[in-house]
């Protein structure tokens, strides 16, 4: 009989499809990707094909089983995804009664403002740990349902489906007979009861979403069900299922209390385990599920940062100052230092723990003596110092202080940037050997369901490091960095932004961490 000890991942991003198999060492042993269409119809709105999303995902699966062997090798399945982006769908046919919705798209934001201003927010807050915001899902799913002909008639009547991308890849991979989600991406739509863990019946009075259309909610890491056999040559067990950003938590193993995961790709989002209970923000920041293994549920304080490595794509394809974002190393330390330039990246407003969204980038500081070395390196400091914003309102909210970050995407690369932010937040930063953090956490939770890996410890025996960085820059020149730094925020926050959802920006004192 042939042994089954692998794991195929499948990835779903936001611009990308990957399917890549593991072997049971947490090894990559084969990839296969490919990038699909994005659809912008109107301003500020963002689509998916999800028919060419499935098609990809059966497509590059297909190519990583073969490139790794046999089909018969792999134990499991495991699915991460791009969170908040919405599908609803016909039950009869599996057909989509409207384009996927993206995170991104802000079509809903008239809607979000209405009910803040009606002062449901805090009502929202409370149960989900979320803001009134259109980038979660819960207004994209009534957005469908008021706008594809005959859909809210045919919700009612329980002829439709909705779900996140991996409910609806869920539902076409196992042939139509599983609508599930998991916790960590039900968590993310506004209308999932965190402290309760079930579906919030006064959140779905409040945006109109019928109950008998949602997924069933269940753990990350367990049996969801089998593969329709005519997909791959034989059913296979669907093990594991997780939001991107909590898989590269299982993939960076941070399962300890005070363990933290920063991934930086387009934009950075930093997640700070806080164990068995949910620490309620009071800047600003997200409160959200971590995990939930065997009904246990560990939860977590997040932080989004809509542009990291986009400013370094920004200085590539709008300011044309480098030609391969690998550059921005060597530039960044052949001068002493940014010659006072900060750039505050707000190019598609502020994040967390500002929530502004219609603050502008902003550089400043430029004299005769800056040259295009200092803007790029303003840049890459600039994320570090979004980072530090970042850490700094988990530690307000009581939210232990992470010793040790552990960082992927594609600017952990960066050998500078690694050094820097370490200096910037005073602690160890550790970046492991492997990168694909978040396919590897898809694996890890399907893995622990079918056998392939025993326990949490088996899995954090499997992380590597490839480098550690630890601070090296004096305590005077950090203070002065970081005072400069939150001069450029005051100057690129925008008046009409109400003053008692601004955090204060204090400057860093001398006895300050």
């Amino acid at each position: 009989m042939t042994k089954q000890d692998r794991i195929l991942a499948i990835d779903q991003g936001t611009t990308s499809t990957r399917s890549i198999v593991f072997d049971n060492r947490a090894h990559s042993l084969s990839v296969a990707r490919r990038e699909f269409e994005q659809f912008y119809p109107e301003p500020g709105w963002v689509e998916h094909d999800a028919e060419q999303i499935w098609r990809d995902v059966v497509q590059t699966a297909r190519e990583a089983i073969e490139q790794a062997g046999s089909p018969e090798r792999i134990a499991g399945i495991g699915i991460t995804n791009q969170r908040e982006t919405v599908v609803i769908w016909e039950r009869d046919t599996g057909r989509p009664v409207y384009k996927a919705i993206v995170w991104q798209d802000r079509r809903t934001s008239a809607l979000c403002q209405k009910m803040k201003a009606d002062g449901i927010e805090e009502t929202v807050r409370a149960k989900t740990g979320l803001l009134l915001d259109p980038y979660f899902s819960a207004t994209k799913f009534a957005w469908i349902l008021d706008n594809a002909p005959g859909a809210r008639d045919a919700a009612e009547a329980g002829k439709l489906a909705c779900g996140t991308i991996d409910s609806f890849l869920l539902w076409r991979l196992t042939g139509g007979r599983v609508h599930a989600t998991d916790i960590t991406n039900a968590c993310r739509t506004l209308l999932f009861d965190i402290h309760k863990q079930d579906w919030d019946e006064e959140l779905l009075r409040l945006f109109r979403i019928p109950r008998a259309i949602l997924p069933e909610v269940r753990d990350n890491s367990t049996i969801f069900g089998e593969t329709d056999a005519s997909l791959f040559g034989r059913p296979i067990p669907i093990g594991g299922m997780a939001g991107d950003q909590q898989a590269a938590v299982v993939g960076q193993a941070c399962f300890e209390e005070g363990m933290a995961k920063s991934t930086y790709g387009t934009g950075c989002f930093m997640l700070l385990n806080t164990g068995t209970k949910p620490v309620m923000s009071q800047n600003r920041m997200l409160t959200t599920v971590a995990y939930r293994m065997r009904g246990q549920t560990n939860y977590a304080l997040e932080g989004s940062i809509f542009v990291a490595g986009a400013a370094i794509k920004w200085l590539r394809d709008g300011l044309h100052l480098i030609t391969h974002a690998s550059q921005t190393d060597d530039m960044a330390t052949r001068i002493p230092d940014s010659h006072g330039v900060f750039m505050v990246p707000a190019f598609v407003g502020l994040g967390a723990p500002h929530w502004d969204p219609d603050a502008r980038g902003l550089i400043c500081g430029l004299t005769l003596g800056s040259t295009s070395a200092h803007i790029a390196r303003a840049a890459l400091e600039s994320v570090a110092f979004q980072t530090y914003d970042l850490a700094h309102a988990m530690r307000e909210d009581g939210g232990a202080q992470a010793r040790r970050l552990r960082i992927d995407g594609g600017m952990a690369a960066n050998d500078w940037f690694c050094q820097f932010l370490s200096d910037m937040l005073q602690a160890e930063v550790q970046r492991p050997r492997d990168l694909e953090t978040t396919a590897q956490g898809a694996a890890f939770l399907a893995g622990l369901a079918t056998g392939v890996w025993n326990d949490l410890s088996e899995v954090a025996a499997t992380w590597s490091e490839d480098r550690v960085f630890r601070p090296q820059m004096e305590a005077n020149q950090r203070r002065t960095m970081l005072n400069g730094w939150a001069d450029a925020v005051r100057r690129t926050l925008t008046p009409q932004v109400p003053a008692e959802t601004k955090p204060s920006i204090h400057p860093v004192s001398s006895h300050a961490a």
